[in-house]
């Protein structure tokens, strides 16, 4: 099965996009809410044999948001299935 986002709500302080399948098929959510030096990061996928996939979707697009402002700290929970998993916020 294939994932993808979908933008919901945007605003350079806060995004949310749904992650749906390729029928549209909503089965989780991601999202952003930014300050001037943290950025809290939320999300959720119900799906647990996608995890990889929504890591791979999710680790980019969590850096390329933190490289707007290098010295912002990236708060994260994100779960798959109910399970927390961890996610690369930075780029080495």
């Amino acid at each position: 099965m294939q994932i993808y986002f979908s933008p919901e709500f945007f605003k350079p302080e806060a995004q949310v996009l749904n992650v749906v399948t390729d029928t549209n098929k909503p089965v989780g959510y991601l999202a952003f809410l930014m300050d001037e030096k943290k950025m809290y990061v939320y999300g959720l996928l119900q799906e647990e044999g996608v995890t990889e996939d929504f890591k791979d979707l999710v680790t980019p697009y969590i850096q390329g948001l933190a490289k707007l402002q290098p010295d912002m700290e990236v708060l994260s929970y994100i779960s798959v299935g109910g399970k927390k998993i961890e996610v690369e916020t930075e780029k080495e």
